[in-house]
């Protein structure tokens, strides 16, 4: 098979989240035409081509990147392509005609192995604070508040992110969708944040996480800088599943956007 194609009607899971840029009065505020589908839900979104491709391994050892160039808006048809490839698929994915998430996947013949240990366990901050320039220093270890998504959670997760796929719920897997957004969560638990965007995700999957795990992250603050007015924030870190390492991601956001240093 040479490309596959999926077509979803996107969901804006986020209309009450704490991050208002997915609120339709905010997110106009800096530029959008109304509040932004999340990041972590159109790389759910992109997922569905590689687990159509290569089923339960590519939860177990698959490797997935996705960058969002342009907003994905609540109700829209969100179209994705997937083009095999030397190595795996490229994929993309369009809305309204535009061209708003790029990513790749591909299947290693076995997941790398980390060294736990060497991902420092710390826990979340005890109290966040409004974002500053302390909040994610480079080189600084950062922890999540325990989550875990169990029952009747995974099923609306499932329902949410429009996945009809039978696997998760048969064999009792956690969508790896679910990854990325303890990703959020390392800088959510951590700094009180006003409108911020997730940018792009690395995401190298070592095991298949089940239903209700705990999950968490160790996250290393790899990047803090400034471009074009923004202040972004990388992340390197391990998700674990009940402590057993699920994921490691490399993982970008921007956690103070230009319109909002301009006010």
């Amino acid at each position: 098979m040479d490309s596959q194609t999926y077509r979803v009607s996107a969901y804006n899971t986020s209309k009450l989240s704490e991050n208002k840029i997915h609120d339709d009065t905010v997110a106009r505020k800096f530029g959008f035409s109304g509040g932004l589908v999340p990041g972590v839900d159109v790389m759910a979104y992109m997922m569905h081509l590689p687990v159509e491709k290569w089923g339960r391994d590519f939860l177990e050892r698959g490797l997935i990147e996705a960058r969002f160039v342009k907003p994905v808006y609540d109700g829209e048809i969100a179209e994705l392509t997937g083009r095999e490839t030397g190595n795996g698929l490229s994929i993309e994915l369009f809305s309204r005609g535009e061209l708003c998430a790029t990513g790749t996947a591909s299947l290693p013949a076995s997941a790398p192995k980390f060294v736990l240990d060497e991902y420092q366990q710390v826990a979340a901050v005890a109290e966040r604070k409004p974002v500053s320039a302390s909040s994610y220093e480079e080189g600084k270890w950062l922890g999540t508040i325990p989550r875990d998504w169990s029952g009747d959670a995974a099923k609306e997760y499932l329902a949410d992110i429009r996945k009809t796929d039978p696997i998760y719920l048969r064999e009792g897997l956690g969508h790896p969708g679910l990854l990325p957004r303890v990703m959020n969560k390392v800088l959510v638990d951590n700094a009180i944040l006003g409108p911020w965007i997730h940018v792009g995700t690395r995401m190298q999957l070592l095991s298949a996480g089940k239903i209700g795990d705990e999950l968490t992250a160790r996250a290393k603050v790899t990047g803090n800088y400034d471009k074009k007015g923004h202040r972004f924030v990388e992340l390197d870190a391990l998700v674990l599943g009940n402590g057993t390492p699920l994921a490691h991601c490399w993982h970008i956001a921007i956690t103070q956007p230009r319109e909002q240093a301009a006010a």
